[in-house]
């Protein structure tokens, strides 16, 4: 049987917060923030789910998510605890999944001629919300990296994954007969 997961341990209130691995790191590191970020564009992408889309594009989003879960393990470990999550690092399959949706999305789409402005309906501007999370999340994690020993993989997941976002934005749009708009400068 599983152990039982306690909500509240009482460890964190003193401004610190435990890794995987066992250290202990203010609340405000930058590993914090890298990981934190990714949290939150997993819950950003869980509400995306909670919209009325095709089931394909649910499913991608469940595995996206699982994918999430396992960076933000990988950004929380030390170094004791990257042997724990070695099992969760981010594979090429991974990239050219999320590559091969974008591939497959973009033959129902009309060229991109112009910038487009975010919104639509709601789902189109929540895909564009989770679009400039998955962006914040990689501006973290890179900077991050620049410190501690970061998976390429794992940056080059997050960097695709904000394309498939747009190119999402832009699929349910098409989908759903919602105009896109066009920038005018």
């Amino acid at each position: 049987m599983a152990k039982e997961i306690k909500i509240y341990t009482k460890t964190g209130d003193d401004g610190t917060t435990g890794l995987v691995g066992g250290s202990r790191v203010k609340k405000y590191d930058l590993r914090l923030e890298a990981y934190g970020t990714v949290d939150e564009l997993n819950a950003a992408i869980g509400l995306l789910r909670s919209f009325d889309v095709e089931e394909d594009i649910k499913d991608i989003l469940i595995r996206i998510q699982n994918k999430l879960f396992n960076i933000g393990s990988r950004l929380a470990s030390d170094e004791k605890g990257e042997e724990f999550t070695a099992n969760l690092a981010i594979k090429t399959e991974d990239i050219d999944f999320l590559e091969n949706a974008i591939d497959q999305f973009e033959k129902e789409l009309p060229e991109l001629k112009n910038f487009i402005l975010p919104g639509g309906d709601l789902l189109v501007a929540q895909c564009h919300v989770a679009r400039t999370i998955c962006r914040r999340a990689e501006r973290r994690i890179v900077e991050f990296a620049e410190n501690e020993k970061v998976q390429a993989e794992l940056i080059k997941y997050i960097n695709r994954l904000s394309d498939f976002l747009f190119v999402l934005a832009r699929i349910s749009g098409l989908r759903r007969s919602v105009d896109e708009t066009r920038w005018e400068y």
